[in-house]
């Protein structure tokens, strides 16, 4: 599939690895970067999704995704573990899940740019544990990619269950356009909902205009 993916916002907290590790399936071994894992909270507006050479679905084709995050690595590859992923189109949530086995949640999920200002809200209905989050994040100026800001966006795959093992698609897009940015207010319950313990400490964050997005056909990995 082919997808926009902006005005993203990055919210990352450091986690033991073991706790992180706790939930990821057999196969799947948790990244770490300064001897923590890292578990993002990321929201961002979908747009344009279609296929590779078609024209974007209307309607199924733009909303808001809040999505809880992990990176893990399999035999050395390393890629994206999807703890949750809301969404405001039941239908997409369903697809996704029988397609790309993705843990896909619909409920009311919006995600709105104000000038300098992302403000982001879910209200999980289905199918999981009801959940929530309120996110506020001022967003600041262009910025240099550090060692961690590559650690947590360069990734180039995504791993999801397949039966007792995993499977991995491919990503594909350019490099993130990030900027810094500001947690001006989260009240979030969406982690708890994945089984971790709320966060603590203060989160990485940072903000991005967006890229465009290829996403290749998942195989076994």
């Amino acid at each position: 599939m082919r997808q926009d993916w902006l005005d993203l916002a990055y919210v990352h907290w450091r986690y033991n690895p073991e706790v992180v590790q706790a939930l990821l399936p057999a196969g799947l071994t948790v990244d770490t970067f300064d001897g923590s894992a890292w578990v993002g909270l990321i929201p961002f507006s979908m747009r344009d999704v279609g296929l590779p050479h078609g024209p974007a679905v209307p309607y199924l084709g733009a909303f808001a995704e809040v999505n809880v995050r992990t990176y893990v690595h399999a035999n050395g590859k390393p890629g994206v573990w999807f703890f949750s992923l809301d969404v405001d189109r039941l239908i997409p949530a369903v697809v996704a899940r029988l397609t790309y086995r993705l843990p896909y949640c619909w409920g009311r999920t919006s995600h709105e740019r104000s000038g300098d200002t992302l403000t982001t809200l879910v209200r999980r209905r289905w199918p999981t544990r009801v959940a929530d989050s309120r996110l506020v994040i001022e967003i600041g100026a262009p910025v240099v990619a550090d060692e961690l800001d590559l650690f947590l966006c360069a990734r180039w795959g995504l791993y999801s269950r397949a039966g007792r093992g995993v499977r991995y698609a491919p990503v594909e897009h350019e490099p993130w356009p990030l900027r810094a940015a500001t947690l001006q207010h989260v009240d979030e319950s969406l982690l708890q909902a994945a089984g971790l313990p709320a966060p603590t400490g203060t989160p990485h964050v940072r903000a991005s205009d967006g890229v465009s997005v290829r996403i290749g056909l998942p195989h076994r990995a």
